[in-house]
């Protein structure tokens, strides 16, 4: 709270707004996603085909491969979070030298070392958040690969001993609940791009930020990607 006392005035209301920006477009996608309207809740009903096929698959081999290779991205992911993190970690013991390096930049406003080490710690704190999500991602995809292995046989379900909606919907969320997952460590990779900019300076941060939201935004609500899969 001290360090945050001696922030100037111009990065308290870059650093609220960059905040604001995220949590804010977070919960709009998340609500957007309930009716349907985003990348992610689009993907999400053909997860649940896809797993509505796996019911009458036997053996369900091809889904498993599936399930191992969506799990692959958050890993690499994961991977490169640690990297980045203890290289952060490295440059957070020599900032008196990054700081003169950024010092050095034409644009670059000055800052004392204190609020410096303030900017290393919230980009820092991003990628922690980003590495949890990522590993969170991981251990939802082996529950998905666990519900897919306990799937019964085709010939039950054609008996009317299991419902097969109930599990296709079951398996394609669990699998959506991963995906989504995955997908707030992306996003906390494009805000970090925005917290970068402010070691320039709060407008740029400001403004990394709205940019950020609104690349997010052309990708999750008017990408071509998703007018290819609603058609």
């Amino acid at each position: 709270m001290q360090t945050l006392a001696l922030l100037p005035w111009p990065d308290l209301l870059a650093m609220a707004w960059f905040l604001a920006a995220w949590v804010g477009y977070a919960w709009y996608s998340r609500r957007a996603s309930v009716h349907g309207a985003t990348l992610l809740a689009t993907t999400n009903r053909y997860r649940r085909y896809w797993m509505l096929q796996a019911t009458s698959r036997d053996p369900r081999v091809l889904d498993g491969i599936i399930v191992q290779s969506l799990s692959s991205s958050p890993s690499f992911f994961a991977s490169a979070t640690i990297i980045i993190i203890g290289g952060l970690l490295a440059l957070l013991g020599t900032t008196d030298k990054a700081a003169e390096f950024v010092r050095e930049i034409p644009f670059a406003t000055r800052t004392s070392m204190l609020v410096f080490e303030l900017k290393m710690l919230v980009l820092i704190g991003i990628f922690v958040y980003a590495f949890f999500r990522f590993t969170w991602s991981i251990r939802q995809y082996t529950f998905g690969a666990l519900l897919l292995g306990s799937l019964p046989a085709p010939e039950e379900f054609a008996a009317g001993k299991f419902d097969r909606e109930r599990f296709a919907n079951r398996a394609g969320t669990l699998v959506g609940m991963a995906a989504e997952t995955f997908n707030d460590g992306v996003r906390a990779y494009y805000f970090a791009f925005a917290a970068i900019a402010w070691f320039f300076s709060p407008l740029a941060l400001a403004v990394g930020a709205a940019l950020v939201v609104a690349v997010l935004y052309g990708r999750e609500f008017h990408s071509q990607v998703l007018h290819v899969l609603r058609d």
